[in-house]
């Protein structure tokens, strides 16, 4: 009886969650979207036993970047797509960045080399867009940039509202422009410090300051909400962003069970999914831990 209880505890043990020896410092962007997938991340990893910090909606693009190359943080959700602006000197270019395997798969090529381990991407793509309301679009026959640039050129009238990284990264607006021919001068801009989309939105709804335009997202649920249509982008101008788990590579090495959890986690993910979750946080203004919480329950992916 004795052999039998000590060999039923050793297997309960071997089967309860094991407490990582370091803690992982999870990171985030901070739009909604970006915010919900760093909660996924931090609850599975939690839940798995392993010790972490949370340091979700800590900043852009450039900010998350610092953070994960200097260990300030060990594991965040990054885009695909995102490659094109972390590796310039690679040169990578429109076709490469418009198909979903290879710009994944040089992402986590470039990203080797720097410690850095991109796990699997959910099949989304929340691509930069531009968003125009519905009665300007209607209007001025407007459904796509190319019919934007033509507006553009016949003296419309035009004002955006975006983040400072929408308007100064090459491979954003930039991108827009030099594909289509167009250049907007500084009045038809409003740029918004740490602006989300939600918000660039609200202004271009409402029509704050002069603004019919905003800097959105792929899988925005406020646009339906706000009555705003995503112009299509028929030239490809924006690369295809799947969001990832990046993780520093030794904090994989540490804990190599976290890559068949977040795999399996993101892998549940697709574009209706994403815009439902997102609407709850920037629609109906629940957390996003709350929302993530709720999600990974109803999947059995968490207790």
């Amino acid at each position: 009886m004795k052999r039998i209880i000590r060999t039923g505890l050793i297997l309960s043990l071997a089967l309860a969650p094991v407490a990582s020896a370091e803690n992982i410092v999870v990171g985030s962007k901070l739009d909604p979207e970006a915010q919900i997938l760093g909660q996924m991340i931090l609850l599975t990893l939690k839940n798995a036993g392993l010790s972490v910090t949370d340091k979700t909606s800590l900043g852009d693009t450039g900010v998350l970047r610092k953070a994960i190359t200097s260990g300030e943080v060990d594991v965040y959700p990054e885009y695909t797509g995102n490659a094109v602006y972390i590796f310039p000197a690679a040169k990578i270019t429109p076709k490469q960045a418009g198909n979903p395997g290879t710009i994944y798969g040089l992402a986590r090529q470039l990203d080797s080399k720097n410690g850095i381990t991109w796990l699997k991407p959910a099949n989304v793509n929340n691509t930069w867009v531009i968003a125009v309301p519905e009665a300007l679009a209607r209007a001025n026959k407007l459904s796509s940039v190319a019919n934007l640039a033509t507006y553009l050129k016949g003296g419309g009238k035009f004002k955006i509202a975006g983040s400072p990284e929408f308007f100064n990264r090459p491979d954003t607006m930039p991108a827009f422009e030099s594909a289509y021919g167009f250049k907007l001068s500084g009045d038809q801009k409003l740029v918004l410090a740490g602006a989300t989309p939600t918000q660039t939105q609200q202004a271009a709804s409402a029509g704050t300051n002069g603004v019919n335009a905003a800097m959105a997202y792929g899988t925005d649920a406020t646009l339906d909400a706000l009555k705003l249509v995503a112009l299509t982008d028929p030239k490809g101008a924006q690369a295809v962003y799947q969001p990832a788990p990046i993780i520093r590579s030794t904090t994989l090495k540490d804990n190599p069970q976290v890559a068949g959890l977040l795999n399996t986690v993101f892998g549940t993910l697709d574009a209706k999914t994403l815009q439902k979750l997102n609407g709850q946080v920037a629609l109906e203004g629940k957390t996003p831990a709350d929302v993530a919480t709720a999600y990974l329950k109803s999947r059995k992916l968490i207790k």
